[in-house]
Protein backbone atom coordinates (compact mmCIF):
# COMPACT_ATOMS: atom_id res chain seq x y z
CA UNK A 1 0.00 0.00 0.00
CA UNK A 2 3.07 2.23 0.91
CA UNK A 3 3.48 2.20 -2.84
CA UNK A 4 0.04 2.84 -4.12
CA UNK A 5 0.51 6.62 -4.37
CA UNK A 6 3.57 6.86 -6.82
CA UNK A 7 2.07 3.60 -8.86
CA UNK A 8 -0.59 5.60 -9.78
CA UNK A 9 0.70 8.67 -10.99
CA UNK A 10 -1.18 10.95 -7.77
CA UNK A 11 2.17 12.94 -6.15
CA UNK A 12 2.48 14.37 -9.04
CA UNK A 13 -1.11 16.00 -8.42
CA UNK A 14 0.11 18.64 -6.27
CA UNK A 15 0.05 22.40 -5.65
CA UNK A 16 2.44 23.55 -8.57
CA UNK A 17 3.27 26.91 -10.04
CA UNK A 18 0.74 25.51 -12.87
CA UNK A 19 -1.97 23.37 -12.38
CA UNK A 20 -1.57 20.25 -14.56
CA UNK A 21 -3.90 17.04 -14.41
CA UNK A 22 -1.86 13.78 -13.85
CA UNK A 23 -5.13 11.71 -14.29
CA UNK A 24 -5.20 7.81 -13.57
CA UNK A 25 -5.37 5.67 -16.07
CA UNK A 26 -8.94 4.95 -17.40
CA UNK A 27 -9.94 8.69 -16.56
CA UNK A 28 -10.13 11.68 -19.41
CA UNK A 29 -9.76 15.36 -18.85
CA UNK A 30 -12.09 16.73 -16.64
CA UNK A 31 -14.38 19.64 -18.34
CA UNK A 32 -12.98 23.52 -16.82
CA UNK A 33 -14.76 25.80 -17.73
CA UNK A 34 -13.08 28.88 -19.58
CA UNK A 35 -13.68 31.52 -17.30
CA UNK A 36 -11.91 29.56 -14.17
CA UNK A 37 -8.86 27.83 -15.14
CA UNK A 38 -7.18 25.91 -13.00
CA UNK A 39 -4.57 26.64 -10.71
CA UNK A 40 -2.38 25.05 -7.97
CA UNK A 41 -3.20 28.83 -6.06
CA UNK A 42 -6.82 28.69 -6.43
CA UNK A 43 -7.13 25.19 -5.65
CA UNK A 44 -5.27 25.70 -2.14
CA UNK A 45 -7.24 29.09 -1.39
CA UNK A 46 -10.07 26.85 -2.19
CA UNK A 47 -9.31 24.34 0.39
CA UNK A 48 -9.08 27.05 3.29
CA UNK A 49 -12.45 28.41 1.82
CA UNK A 50 -13.89 24.84 1.78
CA UNK A 51 -13.09 24.03 5.55
CA UNK A 52 -13.88 27.74 7.26
CA UNK A 53 -16.54 28.04 9.62
CA UNK A 54 -16.79 31.39 9.29
CA UNK A 55 -18.26 31.33 6.04
CA UNK A 56 -21.37 30.91 7.95
CA UNK A 57 -23.88 33.06 9.30
CA UNK A 58 -23.32 31.71 12.76
CA UNK A 59 -19.51 30.60 12.53
CA UNK A 60 -21.12 27.09 13.04
CA UNK A 61 -20.81 25.72 9.89
CA UNK A 62 -18.44 25.27 6.84
CA UNK A 63 -18.90 23.52 3.41
CA UNK A 64 -16.97 20.35 5.00
CA UNK A 65 -19.87 20.11 7.69
CA UNK A 66 -22.26 18.43 4.89
CA UNK A 67 -18.98 16.56 2.97
CA UNK A 68 -16.60 15.21 5.62
CA UNK A 69 -13.65 13.76 3.58
CA UNK A 70 -13.73 10.48 5.37
CA UNK A 71 -17.23 9.71 4.41
CA UNK A 72 -15.77 10.39 0.62
CA UNK A 73 -17.44 14.15 1.34
CA UNK A 74 -20.94 12.99 2.37
CA UNK A 75 -22.30 13.89 5.64
CA UNK A 76 -24.10 10.15 6.78
CA UNK A 77 -26.95 11.94 7.27
CA UNK A 78 -30.77 10.73 5.03
CA UNK A 79 -30.82 14.46 4.97
CA UNK A 80 -28.75 18.16 4.75
CA UNK A 81 -28.97 19.94 8.32
CA UNK A 82 -27.66 23.71 7.47
CA UNK A 83 -26.10 25.78 10.21
CA UNK A 84 -29.57 26.93 11.86
CA UNK A 85 -30.65 23.49 12.24
CA UNK A 86 -32.69 23.60 9.40
CA UNK A 87 -33.30 20.49 7.64
CA UNK A 88 -33.44 19.77 4.13
CA UNK A 89 -34.96 17.71 1.55
CA UNK A 90 -32.43 15.22 -0.24
CA UNK A 91 -29.32 14.01 1.45
CA UNK A 92 -25.54 15.83 0.74
CA UNK A 93 -24.20 14.40 -2.30
CA UNK A 94 -20.41 13.02 -2.91
CA UNK A 95 -18.24 16.04 -3.62
CA UNK A 96 -15.27 12.85 -5.42
CA UNK A 97 -15.28 13.27 -8.72
CA UNK A 98 -17.44 16.08 -9.17
CA UNK A 99 -15.00 17.45 -11.63
CA UNK A 100 -17.05 15.20 -14.13
CA UNK A 101 -20.74 15.54 -12.73
CA UNK A 102 -22.99 16.85 -15.68
CA UNK A 103 -25.75 17.91 -13.38
CA UNK A 104 -24.36 19.18 -9.42
CA UNK A 105 -28.02 18.54 -7.58
CA UNK A 106 -30.37 15.74 -7.23
CA UNK A 107 -32.80 16.87 -9.61
CA UNK A 108 -32.78 20.36 -11.10
CA UNK A 109 -30.64 20.03 -14.69
CA UNK A 110 -30.12 23.99 -15.10
CA UNK A 111 -27.23 24.21 -12.23
CA UNK A 112 -24.35 22.69 -14.43
CA UNK A 113 -21.36 24.53 -13.03
CA UNK A 114 -19.54 24.28 -9.49
CA UNK A 115 -19.02 27.86 -9.69
CA UNK A 116 -22.70 28.47 -10.07
CA UNK A 117 -23.91 25.63 -7.77
CA UNK A 118 -21.69 26.98 -4.88
CA UNK A 119 -23.76 30.19 -4.21
CA UNK A 120 -27.03 27.98 -3.34
CA UNK A 121 -25.36 26.83 0.20
CA UNK A 122 -23.42 29.90 0.38
CA UNK A 123 -26.55 32.38 0.05
CA UNK A 124 -29.70 29.93 0.13
CA UNK A 125 -32.76 30.81 2.50
CA UNK A 126 -35.72 28.36 1.60
CA UNK A 127 -33.63 26.07 3.32
CA UNK A 128 -30.40 27.93 4.74
CA UNK A 129 -27.13 26.08 4.93
CA UNK A 130 -24.54 28.60 5.56
CA UNK A 131 -27.04 31.55 5.70
CA UNK A 132 -24.66 34.50 4.38
CA UNK A 133 -26.05 37.43 3.72
CA UNK A 134 -26.23 38.94 0.12
CA UNK A 135 -23.05 39.96 -1.04
CA UNK A 136 -21.57 38.60 1.88
CA UNK A 137 -19.78 41.93 2.85
CA UNK A 138 -18.91 40.74 6.25
CA UNK A 139 -17.03 37.72 4.97
CA UNK A 140 -15.26 39.34 2.53
CA UNK A 141 -14.00 42.34 4.76
CA UNK A 142 -12.46 39.32 7.13
CA UNK A 143 -10.56 37.91 3.51
CA UNK A 144 -9.20 41.26 3.42
CA UNK A 145 -8.12 41.91 7.63
CA UNK A 146 -6.38 38.15 7.13
CA UNK A 147 -2.92 37.63 6.55
CA UNK A 148 -3.56 34.53 5.57
CA UNK A 149 -6.27 35.29 3.12
CA UNK A 150 -4.70 38.11 1.86
CA UNK A 151 -1.51 35.93 1.01
CA UNK A 152 -3.65 33.29 -0.85
CA UNK A 153 -5.95 35.57 -2.65
CA UNK A 154 -3.51 37.53 -4.25
CA UNK A 155 -1.43 34.45 -5.31
CA UNK A 156 -4.65 32.99 -7.05
CA UNK A 157 -5.97 36.21 -8.64
CA UNK A 158 -2.90 38.24 -9.00
CA UNK A 159 -3.79 39.97 -12.33
CA UNK A 160 -7.04 41.77 -10.23
CA UNK A 161 -6.71 45.31 -8.43
CA UNK A 162 -9.29 43.69 -5.77
CA UNK A 163 -9.64 39.97 -5.85
CA UNK A 164 -11.39 39.86 -2.80
CA UNK A 165 -14.80 39.41 -4.60
CA UNK A 166 -17.72 36.68 -4.12
CA UNK A 167 -17.20 35.56 -7.32
CA UNK A 168 -13.16 34.65 -7.02
CA UNK A 169 -14.32 32.91 -3.73
CA UNK A 170 -16.69 30.39 -5.92
CA UNK A 171 -14.03 29.88 -8.38
CA UNK A 172 -11.42 28.72 -5.72
CA UNK A 173 -13.57 26.47 -3.68
CA UNK A 174 -14.77 25.15 -7.43
CA UNK A 175 -11.45 24.63 -8.05
CA UNK A 176 -10.20 22.68 -5.54
CA UNK A 177 -13.46 20.84 -5.62
CA UNK A 178 -12.40 19.64 -9.14
CA UNK A 179 -8.95 18.67 -7.53
CA UNK A 180 -10.54 15.44 -5.47
CA UNK A 181 -9.93 13.24 -8.15
CA UNK A 182 -9.81 9.37 -6.86
CA UNK A 183 -9.39 5.90 -8.22
CA UNK A 184 -7.16 4.39 -6.21
CA UNK A 185 -9.91 1.64 -5.23
CA UNK A 186 -9.17 -2.43 -5.93
CA UNK A 187 -11.74 -2.05 -8.67
CA UNK A 188 -9.14 -0.07 -10.31
CA UNK A 189 -5.90 -1.42 -9.02
CA UNK A 190 -6.79 -4.44 -10.21
CA UNK A 191 -8.47 -3.51 -13.51
CA UNK A 192 -5.82 -0.82 -14.57
CA UNK A 193 -2.63 -1.84 -12.30
CA UNK A 194 -2.57 -5.68 -12.52
CA UNK A 195 -2.97 -5.95 -8.87
CA UNK A 196 -3.85 -9.42 -9.38
CA UNK A 197 -5.02 -9.97 -5.61
CA UNK A 198 -6.83 -6.17 -5.14
CA UNK A 199 -10.26 -7.81 -6.04
CA UNK A 200 -11.28 -10.81 -3.98
CA UNK A 201 -13.26 -13.64 -5.69
CA UNK A 202 -16.59 -12.84 -4.22
CA UNK A 203 -15.93 -9.36 -5.77
CA UNK A 204 -15.06 -10.80 -9.39
CA UNK A 205 -18.68 -12.55 -8.98
CA UNK A 206 -20.41 -9.75 -8.12
CA UNK A 207 -18.81 -7.16 -11.01
CA UNK A 208 -20.23 -10.12 -13.43
CA UNK A 209 -23.57 -10.09 -11.43
CA UNK A 210 -23.76 -6.13 -11.96
CA UNK A 211 -23.00 -5.90 -15.54
CA UNK A 212 -25.62 -8.79 -16.47
CA UNK A 213 -28.42 -7.75 -18.25
CA UNK A 214 -30.68 -9.20 -16.23
CA UNK A 215 -30.26 -7.01 -13.12
CA UNK A 216 -29.12 -3.68 -15.88
CA UNK A 217 -27.26 -2.05 -13.43
CA UNK A 218 -25.23 -0.99 -15.78
CA UNK A 219 -27.17 0.73 -17.59
CA UNK A 220 -27.79 3.43 -15.13
CA UNK A 221 -24.23 3.52 -13.28
CA UNK A 222 -22.08 2.65 -16.04
CA UNK A 223 -18.80 4.49 -18.10
CA UNK A 224 -15.52 5.13 -15.53
CA UNK A 225 -17.78 6.86 -12.37
CA UNK A 226 -20.49 4.14 -12.72
CA UNK A 227 -22.78 6.86 -13.55
CA UNK A 228 -24.69 8.30 -16.32
CA UNK A 229 -24.21 12.03 -15.36
CA UNK A 230 -21.05 12.28 -15.96
CA UNK A 231 -19.39 15.07 -18.64
CA UNK A 232 -15.85 15.50 -19.74
CA UNK A 233 -13.27 17.97 -21.39
CA UNK A 234 -14.61 15.92 -24.87
CA UNK A 235 -18.14 16.12 -23.66
CA UNK A 236 -19.06 19.29 -21.94
CA UNK A 237 -22.57 19.79 -23.58
CA UNK A 238 -23.22 16.27 -23.39
CA UNK A 239 -27.59 15.88 -22.38
CA UNK A 240 -27.74 14.43 -19.09
CA UNK A 241 -30.53 11.87 -18.10
CA UNK A 242 -32.52 12.26 -15.04
CA UNK A 243 -34.44 8.68 -13.99
CA UNK A 244 -37.87 7.61 -11.91
CA UNK A 245 -35.79 5.35 -9.18
CA UNK A 246 -39.70 3.60 -8.33
CA UNK A 247 -39.60 5.16 -4.94
CA UNK A 248 -42.19 5.65 -3.24
CA UNK A 249 -43.87 9.33 -3.72
CA UNK A 250 -45.32 10.58 0.03
CA UNK A 251 -45.49 14.17 -1.16
CA UNK A 252 -46.57 15.22 -4.78
CA UNK A 253 -43.15 17.38 -4.65
CA UNK A 254 -41.34 14.22 -4.19
CA UNK A 255 -42.41 12.79 -7.57
CA UNK A 256 -40.17 12.68 -10.49
CA UNK A 257 -36.36 11.76 -11.46
CA UNK A 258 -33.24 12.35 -9.76
CA UNK A 259 -29.44 12.01 -11.31
CA UNK A 260 -27.95 8.92 -10.95
CA UNK A 261 -25.08 9.28 -8.40
CA UNK A 262 -21.83 7.80 -8.83
CA UNK A 263 -21.22 4.56 -6.89
CA UNK A 264 -17.35 5.05 -6.17
CA UNK A 265 -16.89 5.20 -2.73
CA UNK A 266 -20.63 4.10 -1.91
CA UNK A 267 -19.48 1.30 0.63
CA UNK A 268 -18.90 4.32 2.88
CA UNK A 269 -21.77 7.16 1.87
CA UNK A 270 -25.19 5.82 3.82
CA UNK A 271 -27.61 6.27 3.94
CA UNK A 272 -28.83 5.83 0.50
CA UNK A 273 -31.01 7.58 -2.08
CA UNK A 274 -31.83 11.49 -2.93
CA UNK A 275 -33.32 10.94 0.98
CA UNK A 276 -31.73 8.77 3.02
CA UNK A 277 -34.66 6.42 3.03
CA UNK A 278 -32.30 2.77 2.94
CA UNK A 279 -29.45 2.51 5.47
CA UNK A 280 -27.31 -0.42 3.91
CA UNK A 281 -26.37 -1.20 0.75
CA UNK A 282 -28.61 -4.56 1.02
CA UNK A 283 -31.74 -2.30 1.46
CA UNK A 284 -30.80 -0.59 -2.14
CA UNK A 285 -30.71 -4.16 -3.61
CA UNK A 286 -34.03 -5.05 -2.17
CA UNK A 287 -35.42 -2.10 -3.52
CA UNK A 288 -34.37 -3.31 -6.90
CA UNK A 289 -34.38 -6.66 -6.90
CA UNK A 290 -38.32 -6.08 -5.69
CA UNK A 291 -38.92 -3.77 -8.67
CA UNK A 292 -39.97 -0.58 -6.08
CA UNK A 293 -43.28 0.37 -5.88
CA UNK A 294 -45.90 0.77 -8.40
CA UNK A 295 -45.00 4.20 -9.39
CA UNK A 296 -46.43 4.63 -12.83
CA UNK A 297 -43.37 7.49 -13.79
CA UNK A 298 -41.20 4.75 -13.00
CA UNK A 299 -38.32 3.69 -15.43
CA UNK A 300 -38.79 1.01 -17.61
CA UNK A 301 -34.84 0.02 -15.96
CA UNK A 302 -36.34 -0.78 -12.67
CA UNK A 303 -37.86 -3.65 -13.89
CA UNK A 304 -36.83 -6.43 -10.46
CA UNK A 305 -34.67 -9.69 -10.78
CA UNK A 306 -33.97 -12.33 -8.41
CA UNK A 307 -30.80 -12.69 -6.26
CA UNK A 308 -30.04 -15.60 -4.42
CA UNK A 309 -28.26 -14.52 -0.79
CA UNK A 310 -24.95 -15.40 -2.58
CA UNK A 311 -25.62 -13.09 -5.48
CA UNK A 312 -26.39 -10.46 -3.25
CA UNK A 313 -23.16 -10.72 -1.08
CA UNK A 314 -21.51 -10.98 -4.40
CA UNK A 315 -22.91 -7.84 -5.66
CA UNK A 316 -22.01 -5.67 -2.16
CA UNK A 317 -18.63 -6.73 -2.21
CA UNK A 318 -18.37 -5.66 -6.07
CA UNK A 319 -19.74 -2.26 -4.90
CA UNK A 320 -16.96 -2.42 -1.67
CA UNK A 321 -14.19 -2.51 -4.02
CA UNK A 322 -15.09 0.41 -5.64
CA UNK A 323 -13.95 2.34 -2.24
CA UNK A 324 -10.82 4.30 -2.69
CA UNK A 325 -9.62 4.21 1.53
CA UNK A 326 -7.15 6.82 0.72
CA UNK A 327 -8.87 9.93 -0.79
CA UNK A 328 -10.77 9.64 2.80
CA UNK A 329 -7.27 11.02 4.07
CA UNK A 330 -5.10 12.22 1.29
CA UNK A 331 -3.58 15.58 3.27
CA UNK A 332 -4.03 17.27 -0.51
CA UNK A 333 -7.98 17.15 0.44
CA UNK A 334 -7.98 17.63 4.31
CA UNK A 335 -8.53 20.12 6.55
CA UNK A 336 -5.33 23.03 6.31
CA UNK A 337 -7.06 25.04 10.02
Amino acid sequence: MKRLLPILGFAALSFAQEYTWQLPKGFPKPYVPADNPMSAEKVELGRYLFYDVRMSLNGKTSCATCHRQELAFTDGRPVAIGTTGARHSRSSMGLVNIAYAGALTWHNPTIKSLEEQALVPMFGEHPVELGLPEGAAEFLALLRSDPRYRKLVKAAFPAESDPFTVANVVKAIACFERSMISARSPYDRYHYYREDDALSEAAKRGEILFFDSRHSCFRCHGGFLFSDATVTAETPEREIEFHNDGLAIGRPEDAGKFKTPTLRNIAITAPYMHDGRFATLDAVLTHYASAGTDNPNKDHLVHGFQLSPGDRADLIAFLQSLTDDEVLHDPRFGNPW
